[in-house]
């Protein structure tokens, strides 16, 4: 079956995978179409490492639960690119024009050079930067 659209998830999307937050049914349905081939998702080498560290303060974590996280990451095998090739010029220009973290900015630099959608479950940056055609809030998906 051939996938029909491709989406860029950031961590706030993908901690909501593992944890029950607001909208994570609709976090999850984003995993259940990439599961079901209907979606390929995309994210930044970065992302592992921002859900781990996330889900590390939640006082329900353990070591164990983390560990099965970073197994489920890697079992998902969501196509992770690298910043270093060039995604971080776009990353810096998107940081510096809109007042973000060079780390939320390099999930939208990967969507624009992918020609597809940011999803995001971060408010504040989505505020910052509006309007963005390639930017989707999670809670309107």
């Amino acid at each position: 079956m051939a996938k029909s659209s491709k989406l860029v998830v950031d961590a706030s999307v993908v901690v909501k995978w593992y944890v029950e937050e607001e909208y994570s049914e609709k976090a999850l349905k984003i995993f259940d179409d990439y599961s079901d081939g209907k979606l390929d998702l995309l994210s930044v080498q970065l992302m592992p490492f921002e859900v781990l560290n996330s889900l590390r303060f939640n006082p329900e974590m353990g070591v164990r639960d983390l560990e099965k996280v970073g197994e489920s990451l890697a079992r998902a095998q969501i196509a992770l690119f690298p910043i270093l090739d060039g995604l971080y010029i776009d990353s810096v220009r998107i940081a510096i024009e809109y007042g973000t973290t060079i780390y939320d900015s390099t999930y939208l630099a990967l969507a624009k050079s992918t020609d597809c959608n940011l999803c995001t479950a971060d408010e504040k940056f989505v505020k910052r930067i509006e309007p963005a055609e390639n930017l989707k809030l999670l809670k309107n998906m």
